[in-house]
């Protein structure tokens, strides 16, 4: 019995030493998942504002081309309900003889 009382106190500093650094080991990882969380999280709002300039900048090319003075997108539209003049088709003589 004394023999396992003078490992035990052998062993024992040993043992909490190994406690102590993965305890800071634990600590560590912790921080990383939590610093990789924050990254990630920055990561995609840079995504999202390059995404809203891309947005953006497409939106003020249309304003640009629907308000230029040189394009009337009324009159275009008229011109599309214009009916459209088809040629009747001749008659061959042979329609009138039926």
């Amino acid at each position: 019995m004394g023999e396992l009382i003078g490992l035990a106190g052998t062993t024992a500093p040993f043992l909490m030493v190994c406690f102590i650094v993965w305890t800071k080991h634990q600590r560590k990882m912790a921080e990383m998942q939590v610093g990789n969380g924050a990254d990630q999280a920055t990561q995609l709002a840079a995504q999202y504002a390059s995404q809203n300039r891309a947005l953006e900048d497409r939106v003020r090319v249309l304003e640009r081309i629907v308000t230029d003075k040189g394009y009337d997108l009324g009159s275009q539209i008229e011109a599309l309900r214009e009916p459209v003049a088809i040629a009747a088709p001749r008659s061959t003589g042979r329609d009138s003889a039926l």
